[in-house]
């Protein structure tokens, strides 16, 4: 699984309340409508510049606050290809693979904001087009690369009809 696009960077303790603002609660059963607020509160311009494939990159912390899937289900709707963090609130990380929005941990400290990555999910390395480093990310288990290749976990369960390891 290659991903490429442009990196959108943001710092650390990116809530849940920034990524799906609570003024827009009443959204929360039009999620395709929710989507266009995505972290507006943490960049006002974000969906503006924000492309099909595009990287979400953040400090420590992303996805801090709330256990609902909306934070998670928006980024994916707003056409994010990954997000990459430093490190990720535990239920965020869980939300954003049961999506299937891979959610990767690596050192983002060298990646900066307009930067062009290609990622390789599977081989866990990230190729920063525009410097030319490559960096590395904690690989993630065989179960969760497969409910990401599937689309999610309940796209996962549709096609092997129940849990599949490998």
């Amino acid at each position: 699984m290659i991903l490429k696009g442009k990196v959108h960077k943001f710092g650390d303790d990116i809530s849940t309340d920034l990524i799906t603002p609570g003024r827009y609660f009443h959204l929360r059963t039009n999620l395709p409508e929710l989507a266009k607020h995505t972290l507006e509160d943490a960049d006002a311009d974000f969906m503006n510049k924000m492309r099909p494939g595009d990287f979400v990159v953040a400090g420590r912390n992303f996805g801090l606050g709330s256990s609902r899937e909306h934070a998670a289900i928006v980024i994916k709707l707003a056409g994010t290809g990954a997000v990459l963090a430093q490190g990720f609130a535990r239920i965020f990380f869980r939300n954003a693979i049961n999506q299937g929005l891979p959610a990767l941990i690596c050192d983002t400290s060298k990646i900066k904001d307009g930067d062009e990555l290609e990622v390789d999910v599977e081989k866990g390395e990230i190729k920063n087009v525009t410097t030319g480093e490559t960096l590395t990310t904690s690989p993630l288990p065989p179960a969760m690369l497969g409910i990401l290749k599937d689309g999610g976990l309940i796209e996962h369960f549709k096609k092997h009809g129940g849990f599949k390891l490998a």
